[in-house]
């Protein structure tokens, strides 16, 4: 009897073990899925965080990437679309939620300076943070292509495919396909780069 309890004893101490193994192994393939927001293709000078970076190079959610003047880089969120920085731009990338059967994932651009172009897949959604504003995309599954500018101190969007919202304050401005709009005090005498 006390060896047959010992042998249970221990298939179970070793199943306690090979499952905890397991758990551990699930949490930091998903903390690594969650880690890596895109993949980088370059022209020109980019940096991330700081250092030079190349086409190929992982953009890590947290990243900062910045672009010189004359130079841009796209980010490939793969299913959730693409973001293009475009010249003399700073942005940082956040996963804000991942998909799940009751949500979709979320990924936010934080633009200090300059412009992006946003381009949507067919999941989740991609929101632009500037300032005081927010910019995202209308649900639905077809694409939408939008430029969010903010080289002049305001946010300029313009709106190439489907539906954006602008939100600035308590105001929401819907803008349609072919239409742009602003928000925010521009600075004086600046006019907005036309780099899209």
């Amino acid at each position: 009897m006390t060896t047959n309890s010992r042998k249970f004893r221990i298939a179970l101490f070793c199943l306690t073990l090979a499952f905890l193994a397991g758990i551990c192994h699930l949490e930091v393939s998903a903390s690594d899925a969650e880690e890596q927001v895109g993949m980088l293709t370059v022209t020109g000078t980019v940096k991330i965080n700081g250092k030079p970076a190349a086409t190929g190079d992982v953009v890590a959610a947290g990243s900062e990437v910045q672009t010189a003047k004359g130079s841009s880089a796209v980010v490939s969120l793969g299913k959730l679309g693409r973001v293009e920085a475009l010249p003399s731009t700073t942005i940082k990338l956040r996963y804000d939620v991942n998909t799940t059967t009751h949500s979709m994932a979320s990924v936010a651009i934080l633009l200090g300076d300059g412009s992006v172009r946003v381009s949507t897949g067919e999941e989740g959604m991609v929101n632009v943070e500037s300032g005081l504003t927010a910019t995202r995309a209308s649900l639905g599954t077809e694409e939408k292509v939008f430029t969010v500018d903010r080289t002049c101190g305001n946010t300029l969007v313009s709106v190439e495919k489907g539906k954006v919202e602008l939100r600035f304050g308590h105001s929401v401005k819907q803008i349609a396909a072919g239409s742009q709009d602003t928000a925010g005090q521009a600075k004086a005498g600046c006019t907005a780069s036309r780099n899209h």
